[in-house]
């Protein structure tokens, strides 16, 4: 089954603006290219993704895309579920069978986990919805077909997908992937990221450069 994964990414000037109390506008725009950079060698490493697709307007995000050999899909900057949306649209021009829509900022995604959750048996359509921690968002989707669901990402999402799928008709579960559950938005995710990542060794290699620089410079 060709399956592409769809990395919709916003402006890394206008990333993280949650942060600003904790890192200043240069920081905060390395911090997002790396955990980016992080997802881009996760994905490149899964055995189950055969082509990952970055869409973006943003032209360092395109430069670093293409520099891990992916596919780039200017979005004119139209939001996040207008660019997945264009990235599935891509998907299906391009007969692709499953598309996996993955968030930029989960840096510690694990290439196994990600192999795992695409391993499992699914009927068509279906629809794999993957929460964030808090339980409430949605950060990732797998779509057998691509347009199995209309993304809907944003507060509530988790609920919105399976209501959405439910009222389409189409098979759908809540698989809760660790790695994908953390993603960077607040300063109570990046004391948790930093804490994960002091926990544990290898993996994020780019954001724990950047968090130790960061750190440094601080200090």
């Amino acid at each position: 089954m060709a399956t592409l994964a769809i990395l919709p990414i916003k402006s890394f000037v206008e990333a993280k603006q949650r942060l600003q109390n904790e890192l200043s506008p240069g920081p905060r725009r390395a911090l997002a290219e790396a955990m980016f950079s992080d997802v881009l060698v996760a994905l490149r490493r899964a055995s189950a993704i055969d082509e990952v697709l970055v869409v973006s307007a943003d032209h360092g995000a395109q430069q670093i895309g293409g520099g891990y050999g992916t596919q780039v899909l200017d979005d004119q900057q139209r939001g996040h579920n207008a660019a997945a949306s264009l990235g599935i649209g891509w998907a299906l021009e391009a007969g692709i069978d499953r598309v996996v829509l993955v968030p930029g900022d989960c840096p510690l995604l694990d290439p196994g986990e990600l192999d795992e959750l695409l391993a499992r048996p699914v009927d068509e359509p279906s629809v794999l919805i993957i929460p964030d921690r808090h339980g409430t968002g949605t950060n990732a989707l797998v779509l057998t077909p691509p347009d199995a669901l209309a993304p809907s990402f944003g507060p509530g999402s988790r609920e919105r997908h399976g209501a959405n799928a439910e009222a389409a008709g189409t098979s759908h579960e809540v698989v809760e992937v660790p790695s994908l559950a953390l993603d960077i938005d607040t300063p109570d995710d990046l004391e948790a990221l930093q804490a994960e990542l002091q926990a544990t060794h290898g993996g994020a290699a780019h954001t724990r450069g950047m968090l130790r620089q960061l750190m440094r410079s601080s200090s």
